[in-house]
């Protein structure tokens, strides 16, 4: 299976982003610059949440790496669903993968690499293996 093939209910954490009438452009559809907004929603939902707790402390993630596959438009007004999971989980660092979704109809797929971050040495820092256990839960499975 591949991203584009998994349905919102396939994914482990799921949520929505009101689409506003700011987002659209000048053909009235939404401009491909805020997909990234949407899928970022998806990713903080996932990694922030206190009660997930991957995070070590004094640490943060970062962005390195982020790919989008603009596969529909998204119309304005309405909301867009954004269902997301863990595809690898590295030394420090993770593959998060994410689809969005109007009207049950697949919107666009993302991949993106965050890096656990040290505040202080503003380098990576491993994830511990609690983190890692933790992070088990919301892998996706794909062939």
């Amino acid at each position: 299976m591949r991203l584009k093939d998994m349905q919102l209910k396939d994914f482990p954490s799921i949520t929505f982003d009101k689409i506003r009438y700011r987002d659209t452009d000048r053909q009235g559809h939404i401009n491909n610059a805020v997909f990234g907004t949407y899928f970022e929603t998806g990713r903080v939902e996932l990694l922030y949440n206190e009660q997930n707790g991957f995070l070590s402390n004094n640490c943060s993630f970062v962005v390195a790496k982020v790919t989008l596959e603009l596969l529909n438009e998204i119309q304005w007004p309405g909301k867009v669903d954004i269902g997301t999971g863990v595809l690898r989980i590295g030394d420090s660092s993770l593959l998060i993968g994410a689809n969005l979704y109007q009207n049950d109809k697949l919107v666009a797929t993302s991949e993106t690499i965050v890096v656990q971050v040290n505040h202080q040495t503003k380098k990576s820092q491993s994830l511990n293996q609690t983190s890692k256990r933790l992070l088990e839960k919301f892998k996706l499975t794909l062939e």
